[in-house]
C-alpha cells in the first residue's frame, strides 16, 4: 500500500533507512556525554551525608558514649547509646524510669580538660562534634535514671527502698551488692514543677541528685537541660538492648496527681452536706419578729 513507509535511497527493495542515516541507528540525545567521574561526585555525596548527619543529630537521634560506671549494670563504661531528641521538640517531658542524657545543671562535673594545642586536631574535633560523630570538648553531659518528676515526693532512709509518693520502688536494675538507698545520705524532697530527680543505677558509685542537694539547684535537673531519652544500647553489638521503663514506675497510686484524688472525691461528696447543715443553722439563728403591740 502506497504511503505505508518512506523508502530510503536504496530503492524499494533496499533496507529501510531513516532520513539523514548513514546506515546506523541514531543515538539518543545526550548519549554521547561521558558519565561524571566518581571522584567528581564524591564531594557532593560527602556533603549530602554530612548535612543528613547534622539534621539527624540535631532533630532525631544522637550517639553518646558512657564514660563512667555510675549506671552499671544497665550501662557499662564504653557503651554507645542512641538518644531520642525528637520527642522533646513536641513538648514531651521526661518520665519516671527513663534513662536520660542532660546537660550539667551547674557544678556536677569537673571542668573539661583544655582542648588540644594542635590546630588541626582541634579543628577536626570541632567539625566532627558539630555533626555528632564525636563528643564536643565544650559539652558537659551526664546520664542517669529519672526517679521523680515535678510534684513527686522522693524519699530515702536507711538502705531503702526508694519511696516515690509513698510507694516503694522495686529496682532490680540496681547494681548487685548495692542498696537502693545510702544509709549515710537520707533525704526527702519534693520535686519542683518542670524539674526531675535523677539517680544512677550504681547507687554507691553515682554522684547524682543526692550529692548536689546543697548546691543552688538543690539537686534538681530542669527539664530544659534534658537532651533526650536513651532508647537503645547500639554498641558493642553483643550488648544491643532496648532501654525500657521498668514496670515498678507504673504501679497504681504512684502518680502524685492521684494521691489527691481520694481526698478530692471525699471533699466533693461532703460539700453538699455541709451546705445543707449550714442553711439549717442559719435558719435556726434567724431573728424572730416581736409580736405587734395592740
Amino acid at each position: 500500500m502506497a504511503g505505508a513507509h518512506r523508502a530510503g535511497s536504496g530503492g524499494p527493495s533496499g533496507p529501510s533507512r531513516t532520513e539523514g542515516d548513514d546506515g546506523e541507528r541514531p543515538e539518543p540525545s545526550g548519549a554521547g556525554a561521558k558519565p561524571r567521574s566518581f571522584w567528581k561526585e564524591l564531594p557532593l555525596l560527602v556533603g549530602i551525608a554530612l548535612v543528613l548527619a547534622l539534621l539527624i543529630k540535631t532533630f532525631l537521634v544522637q550517639a553518646f558514649s558512657i564514660p563512667s560506671d555510675s549506671m552499671q549494670n544497665t550501662l557499662q563504661r564504653g557503651d554507645r547509646v542512641l538518644v531520642d531528641k525528637l520527642t522533646p521538640w513536641f513538648g514531651s517531658s521526661p518520665s519516671r524510669g527513663e534513662v536520660v542524657v542532660f546537660h550539667d545543671p551547674g557544678g556536677w562535673l569537673p571542668e573539661n580538660p583544655p582542648a588540644s594545642n594542635n590546630p588541626v586536631v582541634r579543628g577536626l574535633q570541632k567539625g566532627l562534634s558539630f555533626i555528632g560523630l564525636m563528643p564536643s570538648a565544650d559539652e558537659k553531659d551526664l546520664i542517669k535514671r529519672v526517679i521523680g518528676v515535678g510534684g513527686d515526693t522522693v524519699q530515702c532512709k536507711g538502705d531503702g527502698p526508694v519511696l516515690v509518693n509513698g510507694k516503694p520502688l522495686n529496682e532490680p536494675y540496681v547494681f548487685p551488692g548495692n542498696t537502693a538507698c545510702t544509709s549515710s545520705l537520707p533525704f526527702k524532697v519534693t520535686v519542683p514543677k518542670g524539674h526531675i530527680w535523677v539517680m544512677g543505677d550504681h547507687r554507691q558509685d553515682s554522684l547524682d541528685s543526692r550529692y548536689h542537694m546543697n548546691q543552688p539547684g538543690n539537686g534538681f535537673v530542669p527539664n530544659s537541660d534534658v537532651v533526650g531519652r536513651a532508647i537503645v544500647i547500639a554498641w558493642p553489638i553483643n550488648r544491643w538492648d532496648w532501654l525500657s521503663i521498668p514496670s515498678t514506675f507504673s504501679q497504681p497510686g504512684i502518680n502524685a496527681a492521684n494521691t489527691g484524688v481520694p481526698a478530692a472525691i471525699g471533699l466533693a461528696g461532703a460539700a453538699p452536706l455541709v451546705l445543707v447543715r449550714r442553711r439549717r443553722l442559719l435558719r435556726g439563728n434567724s431573728p424572730v419578729k416581736a409580736p405587734a403591740k395592740g
